[in-house]
């Protein structure tokens, strides 16, 4: 199945028959394609990041400088939070928690209650660049954040406090993701290379070999033992993702060709008892393609 997506106005380009991902991981399968629901516009301007922040809600940041917490089920947004001087360029929060955190290109992460007021309820600056990494413990007690400056920080969500900060030369970050469960970050970077972060001692507890392009993105599986890259490319060259081994050889397990531009993000998707399980990547290329993380195989 390809799926073909832009925000406020979502169009389906669906072979065959499609199959619906529930919250809980189970899968039903919905027949021939039916018309994909379309709501209003959430932003004035381009979207530039999504997450998921409780089973049926959302939030997204744009290049209004805007942070909108939506309902994907009726589009409507129960919250809408500014105080970004910039364009917000990621945004993420730990599931379930009624705390949400953007990134901007204004240099800095703010941190907004869901419940709370309208202004943000922490501030983090200290990045002299664009902060393009965003990451939260699973507790949403730390922060970790990366930036084109070189830098890597982690940060106390309750006091603001920087509590370490790590530079390595050319290390321009692309994104952040915390391993379920586990001290480690994993990060991706437009020097070619995958950095396993102990956020601990927040130093580099392993470093992947490097690919042939710029690493886009990543993403962990729920259970730990996996994480995904995506790679920038063009005219068919590069743009793959692969998978990676997090516990036991750390190597490089599987790649996804397919892609003919940049891929600009992967993520595993929810796993169930009756499930395969599967990866999604989307890409410039205007696909986004599933595979079954086990063959490589287009589903």
């Amino acid at each position: 199945a390809v799926l073909v997506r832009a925000m406020g106005k979502l169009q389906s380009k669906i072979s065959f028959q499609t199959s619906k991902y529930r919250a809980d991981g189970s899968m039903e399968e919905t027949g021939p394609a039916r018309a994909v629901q379309q709501h209003s516009p959430v932003h004035t301007d381009a979207v530039t990041s999504v997450a998921a922040l409780k089973p049926d809600l959302c939030v997204s940041g744009g290049r209004d400088k805007s942070v909108a917490v939506c309902s994907w089920r009726s589009g409507a947004v129960l919250r809408r939070f500014v105080g970004h001087e910039r364009e917000v360029t990621k945004v993420t929060s730990a599931l379930d928690s009624n705390r949400v955190f953007s990134a901007s290109r204004d240099k800095t992460v703010m941190m907004w209650e869901l419940h709370g007021t309208a202004g943000p309820r922490q501030h983090f600056p200290g990045h002299d660049l664009v902060v393009t990494g965003l990451a939260v413990s699973p507790d949403a007690s730390q922060l970790c954040t990366g930036s084109r400056d070189n830098t890597v920080c982690k940060w106390d969500t309750e006091t603001g406090e920087c509590l370490g900060r790590a530079t390595i030369s050319r290390n321009l970050v692309t994104h952040l993701c915390w391993v379920p469960g586990e001290p480690y970050v994993i990060q991706t970077s437009e020097d070619k290379t995958i950095r396993i972060w102990d956020s601990r001692e927040l130093q580099v507890a392993h470093t992947f070999p490097a690919k042939r392009h710029i690493q886009t993105c990543c993403d962990v599986s729920q259970d730990g033992r996996f994480c995904l890259s995506s790679s920038s490319g063009s005219a068919g060259e590069g743009g793959e993702a692969t998978l990676w081994d997090l516990r036991q050889t750390r190597n490089q397990v599987r790649e996804y060709r397919g892609h003919f531009q940049t891929t600009t993000s992967c993520i595993f998707l929810p796993q169930g008892p009756a499930l395969t399980p599967s990866i999604a990547t989307s890409s410039y290329d205007s696909t986004v393609k599933v595979w079954d993380q086990d063959t490589g195989g287009r589903e």
